[in-house]
């Protein structure tokens, strides 16, 4: 199937709206809005659904399923999460459990029980602390004149204010700042051809996609059915999957239990389900007893090429998820092999910041043919250290967070590989914990390109002046963290690992957005970026 599609033509006010768009300042990040600096590189948060196929009700327990399934996704936010579930019998109500903190927390045995249900969507979130409100917790569910709607979202709407501005005028309340709330009544109002006999919800679905360009994955429970949704660009991930029958004795490959969506398809397997495909950019899923089929793709302005966040590769996503017919991890580990090729030095060995760097230096050592070796032992029961609010109090949770193998560094030469620096916080106290126990030179590898600009798209980058690589080059910047020398791999180089295990890699509508590294958009967002007047 291809990733472009049949795009009807749109109305008048669509045009007015798309040009309302062009004309609105560009949105800060969701932490700027309210006032509030992001603490570091976060991502917003992952979408879950499972449908059970055949009679119902089902021996599948649908919200277990969807449970684990979130947390297989909790790496992609920790600070709420929801599930909402039905019967699939009655359009009017939902069983709705959502809370804050961790999914360990927010759902036991008892709330699960209380889910029972035929289908179901699941959110996990992560946002910044002012906006860490019960409130925002989704999924969101509203009531309709044709029955109850949820909506899950992962990214981030870059047209939010003409958006808001077009929902408020139809005379439709918002409780929240949140883009997600204003999908979700987007998705209430009729579509500018009139509906004839009840609503159409993929006509809604694509007037939504046709006003907001990107970005958003989305899952959307109406009744007896779930909608999985991507934007035109591709640029957040969905995939879908088929859980597999425990006792398949007629071993009949289309035979399924029922059907899943997903953030990535990490928690497939220990949910007892097989990766199927992703859903491909623009496209509209639907999701019922009887399997997936799709209702239609919409394509990308102008025929613009395909703009999947790159930093999915490079940090965000679970190492065994597959993007693009390939595993992440696979990725980076060629991440590591092009670094070795483009900045290749005299060492005795090869070795990681755990874990987020460790697939890259078995890359590295791999090319370089300089062993690999563990060099920093993690304390798994400290957080992220990205999270706390002070840069003294980061520069502390590093000594919380590693110790040193002394035995390993000792008058050793040391290439040490992680996967990005945002503030250059994290990685002076590791130098100086290897240089404490007897490292003979450090040389740092980062295994993707300088951050330096803000995303509009779903992930809370710091602004251009916390970003370290705007401040001091890679010589200024190893001298700054103790390091004998500090190279990052190049955006061409990055861009070629990551295509490098893609079948299709030479397809014009490949792309991937590298807007962080590059300041290259992929859809036009004019006005000035905040932030911007002083550079």
């Amino acid at each position: 199937m291809s990733c472009n599609g049949p795009q009807d033509d749109c109305t008048k006010a669509m045009s007015r709206l798309a040009v309302q768009t062009r004309q609105t300042k560009r949105p800060q990040s969701k932490g700027e809005t309210r006032g509030q600096k992001t603490s570091g590189l976060t991502h917003e948060c992952g979408v879950f659904g499972c449908i059970a196929a055949g009679d119902w009700p089902s021996q599948v327990d649908v919200a277990q399923v969807i449970c684990l399934g979130l947390v297989a996704l909790q790496h992609r936010g920790q600070e709420s999460a929801g599930i909402v579930t039905s019967k699939g019998l009655c359009a009017k109500s939902f069983h709705v459990h959502k809370g804050m903190g961790m999914i360990s927390n927010i759902f036991n045995d008892e709330n699960i029980r209380r889910l029972r249900g035929n289908l179901g969507i699941g959110h996990t979130r992560y946002s910044t602390s002012a906006a860490s409100e019960e409130v925002n917790c989704q999924p969101f569910v509203v009531h309709t004149a044709h029955g109850a709607l949820a909506v899950a979202h992962n990214g981030e709407l870059v047209n939010t204010e003409s958006l808001r501005k077009m929902v408020l005028s139809r005379g439709v309340g918002l409780s929240t700042h949140s883009d997600s709330e204003l999908i979700t009544q987007a998705l209430c109002l009729n579509p500018p051809e009139g509906e004839i006999s009840g609503p159409d919800w993929p006509a809604r679905i694509k007037h939504l996609m046709q006003l907001a360009p990107l970005s958003y994955s989305l899952v959307i429970m109406h009744r007896d059915r779930i909608y999985g949704v991507r934007d035109p660009y591709g640029n957040r991930p969905l995939c879908l999957g088929k859980i597999v029958p425990i006792a398949n004795e007629s071993d009949d490959e289309d035979e399924a239990d029922g059907w899943v969506i997903s953030s990535e398809s990490c928690g497939f397997l220990s949910i007892g389900a097989r990766y199927v495909r992703e859903v491909f950019p623009g496209e509209i899923v639907e999701l019922t007893r009887e399997g997936i089929k799709t209702i239609d793709i919409i394509e990308r302005p102008d025929k613009k090429p395909q703009a999947f966040c790159i930093f999915e590769y490079v940090y965000f996503a679970r190492s065994d998820s597959i993007f693009e017919g390939q595993m992440v991890y696979s990725v980076r580990m060629q991440c590591g092999k092009v670094l070795a090729l483009e900045s290749p030095v005299d060492a005795d060995i090869v070795s990681s910041v755990p874990e987020s760097g460790t697939a890259a230096a078995h890359g590295y050592a791999r090319q370089s043919m300089i062993p690999f070796a563990e060099v920093l032992c993690k304390n798994r029961y400290v957080g992220r250290t990205f999270i706390q609010p002070s840069t003294r109090l980061r520069q502390l949770g590093v000594a919380k967070k590693f110790g040193a193998l002394s035995a390993n560094v000792k008058g050793k030469k040391l290439i040490l590989i992680d996967d990005s620096i945002v503030r250059g916080n994290t990685i002076g106290p590791i130098i100086k914990l290897l240089r404490d126990a007897g490292v003979k030179e450090v040389h740092i590898k980062i295994a993707s390109p300088p951050l330096k600009y803000p995303c509009y798209m779903g992930i809370n980058i710091p602004t251009r002046e916390e970003l370290i690589a705007n401040k001091l080059d890679s010589i200024k910047l190893a001298k700054h963290v103790g390091a004998d020398s500090l190279t990052y791999l190049s955006v061409k180089g990055l861009v070629q690992a990551v295509r490098h295990g893609m079948d299709n890699r030479d397809c014009s509508y490949i792309g991937h957005c590298t807007a962080c590294l590059t300041g290259e958009y992929p859809d036009e967002l004019p006005g000035e970026l905040p932030g911007d007047l002083d550079w």
